[in-house]
């Protein structure tokens, strides 16, 4: 294994702590970041903490020309008893690999990785923000450094991960959301890149998602991209609906990103007793069960916004609202498991919890 070697910032250099108000989400970034090299005849090189520092590349970078680049998200908790703990990154880690393979990025050690975030969290320790649902948000990128006008995979790479004190992803909270079908673009196709988290993916759905903001609405629903029928996804988040007292979910058929909180709200229900489905789901199928009442829930998962409920859904200039109080009964019970298991206030009796 590569050894780890870290440089501490000095006193005179730590950057600025934001006060709780100001902090949003992924405003702010701590006084460290890890940082590796990958040079095609050295292979994974020079694992380094170090200062925060900006980066400094080629206007040639691949990166910039063909979008090689990948990222993840996971966030370190602040426990009452003073612990910091990770949530289920084993599977971060291994989402990552997944990704980097996709688009052609040389394979990584997933436990050194996960070792030199865990040092690198405990060397920032103190910017972990305490209050209500909040949180130090990790986000690990890779980038194409080579200067290179050819299209082919880069041969020089860059791994660095930062961290950020979070409040909650969206300013509203827990409160539920207004969301658009998105009816002309599409987010990801099956054997594209949907089901892993590169960047493209994300650039491919501001114009859709800044289209449903002007028009007032919190995110967009994606649609799929051959028939424009089936459900898909919200936003950057997965999606699930409580329909006749079961959990439905799209499966994942290679278009959407396999997430670690859909993962985990999926094996809660089934720990509970609720029934769970994954399977293809009309839009129809959505509109009609609201409009009759057997569909009484919608929420999003995701590292981010953890749950996110939504309350009313608007296709062809129609509004349908989903029926009775909103956020539901088991968006809150998922919302509030999640969170107690997350911040270590309910003992981790599956496996979940990592502490740093």
């Amino acid at each position: 294994m590569m050894e780890l070697k870290i440089t501490r910032v000095s006193d005179d250099a730590k950057r600025t702590k934001p006060k709780p108000e100001e902090k949003g989400f992924g405003k702010f970034y701590s006084d460290h970041m890890f940082m590796m090299d990958f040079r095609s005849n050295q292979g994974w090189i020079d694992p380094r903490i170090e200062p925060y520092r900006s980066l400094e590349l080629d206007p040639a970078a691949m990166v910039f020309h063909y979008s090689q680049s990948a990222f993840e998200g996971l966030k370190a908790y602040p426990a009452k008893d003073g612990r910091i703990l990770l949530f289920r990154p084993e599977l971060n880690m291994r989402r990552m690999s997944k990704t980097l393979s996709r688009i052609c990025v040389p394979e990584f050690d997933e436990e050194f990785l996960l070792e030199s975030i865990k040092k690198l969290v405990n060397l920032d320790k103190d910017w972990i923000p305490t209050g209500p649902g909040e949180s130090l948000y990790i986000r690990p990128t890779v980038i194409a450094t080579e200067p290179c006008l050819g299209v082919r995979p880069a041969q020089e790479y860059m791994f660095y991960v930062i961290t950020s004190p979070v409040g909650a992803y969206y300013p509203q909270g827990f409160a539920p959301m207004k969301i658009k079908v998105e009816e002309t673009y599409v987010r990801s196709a099956v054997g594209g890149l949907g089901s892993v988290k590169a960047s493209a993916n994300y650039a491919a759905s501001l114009l859709a998602q800044e289209d449903a903001h002007s028009q007032g609405w919190a995110q967009v629903l994606w649609l799929d991209a051959a028939e424009r029928r089936f459900v898909e996804e919200v936003g950057t988040s997965n999606i699930f609906f409580v329909k006749n007292n079961a959990v439905i979910t799209p499966e994942l058929t290679g278009s959407i990103l396999p997430g670690i909180t859909r993962q985990s709200v999926l094996e809660l229900c089934q720990e509970w007793g609720i029934p769970t489905e994954e399977r293809p789901i009309d839009f129809h199928e959505i509109i009609d069960g609201i409009e009759k009442g057997s569909i009484t829930e919608a929420f999003a998962t995701g590292t981010a916004a953890i749950i996110a409920p939504k309350s009313v859904l608007s296709f062809k200039g129609v509004s349908h609202t989903l029926p009775g109080p909103q956020p539901g009964p088991l968006a809150t019970r998922l919302y509030e498991e999640l969170l107690s298991i997350q911040y270590g206030e309910k003992p981790d009796t599956r496996g979940w919890i990592v502490e740093v």
